[in-house]
């Protein structure tokens, strides 16, 4: 049976097929962009390693990362442990394996709730003014006064050590900027002739907020987000070296550098390589932020 492309079913499959295609260009014009830059490409493939490595870490790791072996503590990276082993024998690299794990927990959790709460709070401080927006950028300007690392370590401190507490104390102090930043989209599309014409309409605050200026404010939110990625894992990793992060025998990179810190002029592996990963995932987390504002925003041009 062949149907006709003038019936409303060929028509519904036609233009399916036409969105399909459309999406298709689309994704692969951006990842085309993306390629064409470098340091984002870079970034991009050391992002898309962690995020395997974490999912296949029981495959990936050669060692069980929690079991110890004191006959052979401190062993210098070498054919059977390829970046050695801590002070309890314990496998670095199967370690770090798990480890990454631990971090794109903390990184995912944060930016999928600061992310929402930061442009809900910003753009409705922003398109409705007035008494809102003060009481709000005033909440906002408190957070914003302390050095996030300090606050975090505050909320730690009185929540106690544990991986949620640190999303926690995290979340907490990284939602501001995004509120702001979402804010002063907001405040330069409020005015525009076409949401002007949608409120002659009759649309309600609600659907002008959500089908209008949220999906403009989208791209500038990304990018921070992922830009914010990297100070996530900087800060989990300083609040797991002073031991109110992941507790041990956990394999979190922060606490793995404190850990080893009493051997490192001995023995530099212990420190360094956790040391090195949290500098590579990043830097490689900055570099992609880079490339998506260069291709999401067309201001950056």
């Amino acid at each position: 049976m062949t149907v006709s492309l003038d019936t409303p079913l060929g028509a519904r499959n036609s233009e399916s097929r036409q969105r399909i295609k459309r999406t298709a260009l689309r994704t692969a014009g951006f990842v085309g962009k993306m390629a064409r830059n470098p340091l984002t490409a870079i970034g991009g493939g050391i992002v898309l390693l962690l995020l395997i490595v974490a999912a296949f870490a029981p495959w990936i790791a050669p060692y069980n990362p929690l079991v110890q072996d004191l006959n052979n503590a401190l062993v210098a990276p070498n054919a059977q442990h390829w970046f050695g082993t801590d002070e309890f024998g314990r496998d670095i690299f199967s370690r770090l394996v798990y480890g990454s794990r631990i971090t794109l927990y903390i990184v995912l959790l944060v930016s999928v709730t600061v992310g929402p709460l930061g442009l809900l709070l910003g753009v409705t401080a922003g398109y409705f003014g007035g008494k809102v927006d003060a009481v709000l950028m005033r909440v906002t300007d408190i957070f914003i006064s302390f050095p996030s690392l300090v606050l975090a370590l505050a909320f730690v401190a009185a929540l106690g050590p544990g991986l949620e507490h640190v999303v926690i104390a995290i979340t907490i102090t990284a939602w501001p900027p995004i509120a702001r930043l979402a804010r002063a989209e907001t405040l330069s599309l409020r005015q525009a002739d076409f949401i002007s014409a949608v409120r002659l309409q009759g649309a309600s605050a609600p659907r002008v907020l959500w089908r209008h200026i949220v999906p403009l404010c989208l791209p500038s939110v990304i990018i921070r987000i992922t830009m914010n990625m990297a100070g996530i894992i900087l800060t989990a990793a300083g609040l797991g070296f002073l031991g109110l992060g992941a507790q041990p025998p956990e394999p979190e990179w922060g606490a793995m550098i404190s850990s080893g810190r009493t051997y490192m002029m001995e023995c530099w592996w212990v420190v360094t390589i956790p040391g090195l990963a949290i500098l590579i995932n990043s830097l490689a987390f900055n570099f992609l932020g880079d490339g998506l504002r260069d291709i999401l925003d067309p201001r950056s041009e």
